[in-house]
């Protein structure tokens, strides 16, 4: 029997159908334990053909009529949201997988919390995965990583008024825009979610446009910037061996923290200082496309990465502690109204400590809040076998 009172909500655009019977796979394990939402912006064929695979599966729908967001993905959210039957909900990118365990912590997790930021590891590993999984490692040593999927709580995010759909990094905008409105998140550093990796062309293409990310996170953008200009003035093996080596240190730190290293492969680590050196060239890119009118994506240009934290807090606050304001009102207004359900009243602060030395921008949870969960939560967030196969 289903005991998890929980929706699954997968927004989907899809081109072509090559993961299609892997997906349907997928999903039929999810249905025993989750409701799943399945919101589609595929073209009319392939939307078609999805239909008839998924019926009798999921609930398989359009995005909204009205939300002509630029990112997709965020009209995909704010639809699977809105037609979610109970206020627990997980957010996942059609590339993320997972586990009964996973989704029992995620479930328990957001009985106390309005968002849950799991951690996401690559699983096949083939060697651009590994390439990626630094930038994971590398984040992790910092603080939090940033993952293709969430929990959330359906109440708060239709009492928030949703979030912008007009920026590049969705998932910065969503955790901004819950600890603007006092949301309280959670971010166990050991609640591991698997994750398919694209292949390699996809890997080289997204390159600049994850680059272009950064420009939300100013410092982190500066210390990429400098990097080029720094390892030409340097000219000096030993200094540039010591950064290398200072690079891995700190990627190996993340891996071992919250016993990563289950998960993370030690060539993730190694592969840091190459990771670093491909951001900073790409950062400048991405300065490029921004000096010239934004980052290509799906046929457009999207300018703004994401809104930065306090912006959005003096939004919010200029609202006066009403519902929406100025931009998030905006949002609201494309969600075409449905009554809200229950959700929590109060504006507590969010329960996430910034490092002082990163400044308003960097984006981490507190120490205690993460080893809390971690020993509350451990025998949830070990690397458990697949869903099992349940008779429908």
């Amino acid at each position: 029997m289903n005991d998890l009172d929980l929706d699954y909500v997968l927004p989907l655009r899809w081109t072509d159908d090559a993961g299609l019977d892997e997906l349907t796979a997928y999903l039929g394990r999810l249905t025993p334990f989750v409701r799943v939402i399945v919101v589609d912006g595929s073209p009319g064929e392939l939307f078609d053909r999805h239909a008839h695979r998924w019926q009798g599966l999921v609930r398989h729908v359009r995005p909204a009529a009205g939300l002509g967001f630029a990112n997709g993905k965020v009209a995909g959210v704010t639809t699977g949201l809105r037609l979610a039957a109970g206020d627990r909900v997980v957010i996942a990118d059609d590339d993320v997988r997972y586990d009964l365990p996973a989704l029992t912590a995620i479930h328990a997790l957001l009985a106390g919390a309005d968002l849950v930021r799991p951690q996401n590891y690559f699983d096949p590993l083939p060697w651009h995965a590994r390439w990626d999984t630094a930038r994971t490692l590398l984040n992790r040593s910092l603080g939090a990583d940033y993952p293709g999927t969430f929990g959330i709580r359906r109440g708060f995010f239709l009492r928030m008024g949703g979030y912008d759909g007009d920026v590049l990094f969705e998932n910065l905008e969503l955790i901004r825009t819950v600890r603007a409105h006092g949301g309280r998140e959670l971010c166990p550093p050991g609640l591991y979610v698997r994750r398919l990796p694209c292949d390699a062309r996809r890997f080289w293409s997204q390159r600049v446009r994850q680059a272009y990310d950064d420009l939300a996170q100013p410092v982190r953008m500066a210390v990429f910037l400098a990097v080029l200009p720094a390892v030409a003035l340097l000219r000096r093996p030993r200094l540039l061996l010591a950064g290398a080596a200072l690079a891995v240190v700190m990627a190996e730190t993340g891996r071992w923290r919250a016993g990563g290293r289950r998960v993370f492969p030690v060539s993730g680590s190694l592969l840091a200082p190459v990771w670093i050196m491909e951001r900073a060239v790409c950062g400048w890119l991405a300065l490029g496309s921004a000096l010239t009118g934004g980052v290509p994506y799906a046929g457009g240009r999207i300018r703004r990465a994401a809104h930065s934290a306090r912006a959005l807090r003096r939004r919010v606050g200029l609202a006066g502690g009403a519902e929406t304001g100025g931009l998030v009102r905006a949002v609201a207004e494309r969600l075409g109204r449905r009554p809200a359900a229950p959700a929590q009243g109060d504006r507590r602060p969010a329960r996430v400590d910034p490092l002082p030395v990163l400044g308003d921008e960097f984006e981490g949870p507190s120490e205690q809040q993460w080893t809390v969960l971690a020993r509350r939560h451990r025998h949830h967030v070990a690397h458990a076998p697949p869903l099992p196969h349940r008779p429908r």
